[in-house]
């Protein structure tokens, strides 16, 4: 959907319990080596070894003896190095590496990195924030250090009376946009949500003084909490010059703030902080504003601790950065959604159909933040088997942080939304799904069709199977059934194997198109990096999967394993309308094939419409760059075309053509663009495609700059029809 609209669609659903919007990632990782039959679940991180610290101290040792070597492998350029930061060792001895980068001596700020290598020390794939070498025009800044703190203090966003000093502003290289940046980092205090010394940290682009990004620096300490559904517990919070506010510096700087019944088409537009003199928080009760925030800084914090002590993942997006939670959103609002746009989460406070209880529970606050790690990953998109696949991990893993929390007055169980005092006893039921009348226990044909809250039953029930196996059982207090949907019976390989397997498939081999036939594919691979090919956890997940009518079970891991059959699902064709997948880039990468990082929702480009587009050239030196989609069907009536939304800027002048774009069919050049056809915005494009007519083609966009001076080339808004 346009995503300008996705937060407005999302929280018409009632009871829906996460609308999402994605943002899509790039990943050159090759697939892992095979772990040895049985390696143990218990180990960190889905399949990670556990080391001693003396252990990891030397792995990273080893691993900055080999940076340069490493670097050059790499295609870095002569003026980066790379700085061994973490080493992470999977059961069979394949390492994953992470490291800094630095330019000229100075850090690179988005320039890290994860080297994946085989036991043997041979790379087998890599993980980067910022693809390939980092090059800008020189190391002397326009600014010197005291302009960029005047600048700082200027943007600052976070902090009143704000100021710094020089000694407060660093150079650095500043890499997460597409064109890296000289840029400035400052620390700026003044008076903030944490008292008169708060800090706020400031990027500022070292020739212009503009503006590149903030965030908040916070210390936490320790205060009690009353939440309605959690009871007391401890929460993080941050102690300022007055009292102490809801921001929790251990996790991130998760913030917590009260909407204040804000509407849900703007739910933070009455928002503010809670803050108070003492730090016990909430009586307990829903006529207390604090007790929800309670239960959903507890919630969220418990996420953060589960993602880390399971598969040593560091908050929604793996960097360290928490998010914003709002709670109160708009009145008698039974519903919690997570929008990745605003990086933020809502909770409404129920009403009288469920008690007026907030929708603020463990599970509730799991299942939002772990839309967030979908987004951030596997990209799942929010619509068909995929969106059914999205809200089934948001499920799976809003379980699995109930049962990580352990909270006395809320024990795990496959229920969602068992404390929001629902008429029918919760929200959905992983172990027979299809018990509320609505939800899919089984895959079928028209699975695609459906809400993605009633497909995602069939991934609810697979897990629950794959966990726990069949037949009847009492779990943290409630029945559960165990039913498949072919008779069949057989054990579970226990809830963290079943997680591990499925967060390994998720943020290794899904992809935002993937649909239930493809998640067999890829637990099943994953079930084999983890424990072997030949092992019994493998083969039981195939048997779960075929409980829920998504192919067949593997044979015994004693009898020889044959190719495996084709699962019985089939593939999402494109929308129809546009011979084109996802020519509005709104889904990510989805159908598209990119030689470089050009599908982008960065804000330093316009989109046309939404927020994704395809951002090609714009170096300044010498690059080529390639952007194509196969397999496209021309129409066969008409008079087809293709039409698209082009934006050039330069700083080239004249009508000489040094850099172009090119749109080719099947290798066949049929228009050029340059720095010659320089616009102020987006003009439409159209190209004749009647020489192609009921042909099945592959479209390309090439673009090529020369040596000197940059031309961005920005597509959006493509169809052929």
């Amino acid at each position: 959907m346009n995503r300008k609209n996705a937060l407005a669609a999302g929280v018409a659903a009632a009871l829906a319990l996460g609308s999402v919007t994605m943002v899509a990632t790039q990943s050159t990782a090759a697939p892992r080596p095979t772990a040895a039959a049985g390696a143990s679940a218990s180990q960190p991180g889905a399949g990670f070894r556990a080391m001693t610290a003396d252990a990891r101290r030397e792995a990273i040792r080893t691993a900055g003896r080999n940076a340069a070597a490493t670097a050059r492998e790499l295609g870095m350029g002569p003026d980066e190095r790379l700085v061994a930061k973490d080493v992470l060792i999977d059961a069979d001895g394949s390492r994953h590496v992470r490291y800094d980068r630095t330019y000229r001596g100075l850090p690179v700020i988005g320039g890290d990195l994860v080297v994946h290598l085989a036991e043997d020390g041979t790379i087998t794939g890599s993980d980067l924030a910022h693809q390939g070498a980092v090059r800008i025009a020189g190391t002397t800044p326009k600014l010197t250090a005291a302009d960029a703190s005047a600048k700082a203090v200027k943007h600052a966003r976070h902090v009143k009376k704000a100021k710094a000093g020089s000694k407060d502003s660093a150079l650095v290289v500043y890499a997460v946009g597409k064109i890296p940046v000289l840029a400035y980092r400052s620390t700026v205090t003044g008076e903030g949500e944490t008292g008169p010394t708060s800090r706020e940290a400031v990027i500022v682009d070292a020739t212009s003084g503009a503006a590149l990004d903030q965030y908040e620096l916070h210390q936490s300490v320790t205060g009690t909490g009353n939440g309605v559904t959690v009871g007391q517990v401890s929460i993080e919070t941050t102690q300022t010059a007055g009292g102490y506010t809801l921001t929790d510096a251990a996790h991130g700087g998760t913030i917590v703030y009260d909407s204040y019944n804000s509407p849900q088409s703007n739910p933070r537009q009455n928002a503010r902080s809670f803050s108070k003199t003492t730090n016990s928080w909430g009586s307990g009760t829903s006529s207390s504003r604090e007790s929800a925030a309670v239960d959903a800084s507890y919630g969220l914090a418990k996420t953060w601790d589960y993602y880390k002590d399971s598969f040593n993942r560091s908050g929604i997006r793996n960097d360290g950065r928490g998010a914003r939670a709002y709670v109160h959103v708009d009145n008698s609002l039974v519903n919690a959604f997570y929008d990745d746009n605003c990086f933020c989460m809502y909770f409404g406070d129920g009403s009288s159909q469920n008690g007026n209880t907030p929708v603020t529970a463990v599970d509730v606050a799991g299942h939002e933040m772990s839309h967030g790690v979908t987004a951030a990953t596997a990209n799942l998109t929010y619509s068909g088997e995929s969106g059914g696949l999205n809200e089934a991990t948001s499920d799976i893993f809003g379980t699995m942080v109930e049962f990580y929390a352990n909270n006395v007055g809320d024990p795990g169980d496959y229920y969602i939304g068992e404390k929001l005092n629902m008429s029918g006893g919760s929200l959905r039921r992983m172990d027979d799904p299809a018990t509320d009348g609505r939800s899919l226990s089984c895959w079928n044909s028209g699975a695609g069709s459906v809400d993605v809250h009633l497909s995602s039953g069939i991934g609810n029930h697979f897990f629950y199977l794959a966990a726990e196996g069949t037949g009847a059982k009492t779990i943290g207090g409630r029945p559960h059934t165990g039913t498949t949907c072919n008779n069949d019976t057989f054990a579970g390989i226990g809830k963290d194997k079943a997680a591990a397997v499925w967060y390994r498939a998720l943020t290794t081999y899904m992809t935002s198109t993937t649909n239930y036939a493809g998640a067999r594919t890829a637990t099943l691979q994953a079930a084999a990096d983890l424990y072997g090919t030949n092992s019994q956890e493998r083969y039981l997940v195939s048997k779960a999967w075929a409980a829920v009518s998504v192919g067949t079970a593997l044979p015994d891991p004693g009898t020889p394993t044959p190719s495996p059959s084709t699962p019985t699902p089939s593939p999402t064709t494109p929308p129809s309308g546009n011979a084109l997948t996802n020519g509005s880039f709104e889904q990510g990468t989805s159908g598209w094939t990119q030689s470089d990082d050009i599908i982008t929702n960065s804000s330093l480009q316009p989109a046309r419409d939404g927020s994704w587009y395809a951002w090609m050239m714009g170096y300044g030196a010498d690059a080529i760059e390639s952007l194509s989609q196969s397999n496209i069907a021309v129409p066969s009536t008409g008079t087809p075309k293709l039409t698209f939304w082009l934006k050039v800027s330069t700083q080239e002048s004249g009508l000489i053509a040094y850099d172009t774009l090119k749109v080719k069919v099947n290798g066949s050049t049929l228009a050029t663009y340059s720095n010659a056809d320089a616009s102020s915005g987006h003009v439409q494009k159209t190209v004749d495609l009647s020489a192609h007519k009921g042909q099945t083609v592959k479209l390309e966009f090439a673009g090529t700059e020369d040596t000197y001076l940059s031309t961005i080339f920005l597509l959006d808004g493509i169809t052929i029809g």
